[in-house]
C-alpha cells in the first residue's frame, strides 16, 4: 500500500508551475518521486517552487518558457529529451479575463487564445511524437467548470476553456492506440493569489465580505484549495488511473450538478 500513487523516476512537465495550482501540482508530484520540469514565463517563480522541492530532497528543474511561443516550447522539450523520456505533460498554464463579449477587446481575446489554447496545442504537439515512440504517455489539461456551464462575465475565458475540454477529447480519441491517455481537470473557484488580487482590485475595503460571497457561490460553501486540485492530478498521473482516458473531472464543490437542481 505504501507504493500507491508512486511516480518514482517518471519525468513530468508542468506548465505554469511557479504559482497557484501549478505550484501545488509540482510539489505534490515531486514528493511522490517524479522528476518535475516546470515551464513558466516567470522564471523567478518557477525557481522558488524548485527551491522548495529541492529543500525536501526531491527533484525539480525550472525552465523559462512562454507556452504561446512554439519555438520556445520546442527548444525546451528538445533539451529535456536529451536526458529524459517524457511520460507526463500537465498543461496548467493559463490566464483569466473578467467581462462579457462587450467588455472583451480583440487584444484580450488574442491574449487568452495564445496562452490558454495555443499553449496547450504547442506543448501537446511537442510531446506526442515522443510519447508515440515510447508507446506510453499521459496528458492532463486544466480546464474549468466554465468549459461545461455558462458563467457570467467570463466570455473569453469560457471560450478558451471550452476549447481545452474538446482538445482533451480529440487527443484521447486520436492516440488511444498509441497508449497515450488524455484527461481533463475542471475546477470551480480555487483560492489562489489571482482570487485575492481580483478582490483587492475590484472591491477595496470589502475584501472579507467579497471573499465570503464568492465562497458561497459553491454549494459546499467554500473555495477549493490548490492542494485539492494537486491531489486529483496525482491520482490521474498514477498507475492506479491507467484505465482512465478521455474524461473530464469536475472538482467544484457541487457547482455544476447541485446548482442546476
Amino acid at each position: 500500500m505504501n507504493n500507491k500513487f508512486s511516480l518514482k523516476n517518471k519525468t513530468v512537465i508542468i506548465t505554469g508551475g511557479g504559482s497557484g495550482i501549478g505550484e501545488a501540482i509540482s510539489w505534490t508530484l515531486a514528493s511522490q518521486g517524479a522528476v518535475v520540469h516546470i515551464l513558466d514565463n516567470q522564471l523567478e517563480s518557477a525557481l522558488e517552487t524548485v527551491k522548495h522541492i529541492k529543500k525536501n530532497n526531491f527533484i525539480g528543474l525550472a525552465h523559462e518558457c512562454d507556452v504561446s511561443n512554439n519555438l520556445e516550447v520546442n527548444q525546451v522539450i528538445l533539451e529535456i529529451c536529451k536526458t529524459s523520456n517524457i511520460e507526463i505533460l500537465i498543461n496548467n498554464a493559463g490566464i483569466a479575463h473578467v467581462g462579457n463579449i462587450e467588455n472583451c477587446k480583440e487584444e484580450d481575446l488574442d491574449r487568452l487564445y495564445n496562452v490558454n489554447i495555443k499553449g496547450v496545442y504547442n506543448c501537446s504537439k511537442a510531446v506526442i511524437p515522443i510519447m508515440k515512440k515510447n508507446k506510453n504517455g499521459l496528458i492532463i489539461n486544466l480546464a474549468s467548470i466554465a468549459s461545461s456551464v455558462g458563467i457570467s462575465d467570463r466570455f473569453a475565458y469560457s471560450m478558451t476553456k471550452g476549447a481545452v475540454l474538446t482538445m482533451t477529447y480529440s487527443i484521447a480519441k486520436d492516440y488511444v492506440k498509441d497508449n497515450i491517455r488524455c484527461n481533463c481537470i475542471s475546477p470551480a473557484r480555487v483560492h489562489t493569489p489571482f482570487v485575492d488580487g481580483f478582490i483587492k482590485k475590484n472591491y477595496p475595503n470589502e475584501e472579507k465580505k467579497m471573499f465570503k460571497n464568492l465562497s458561497k457561490t459553491q454549494p459546499i460553501g467554500r473555495m477549493g484549495t490548490p492542494q485539492e486540485i494537486a491531489d486529483l492530478a496525482l491520482y490521474l498521473c498514477s498507475e492506479e488511473a491507467k484505465f482512465i482516458t478521455g474524461s473530464n473531472f469536475a472538482i467544484d464543490g457541487g457547482f455544476v450538478t447541485l446548482n442546476s437542481q
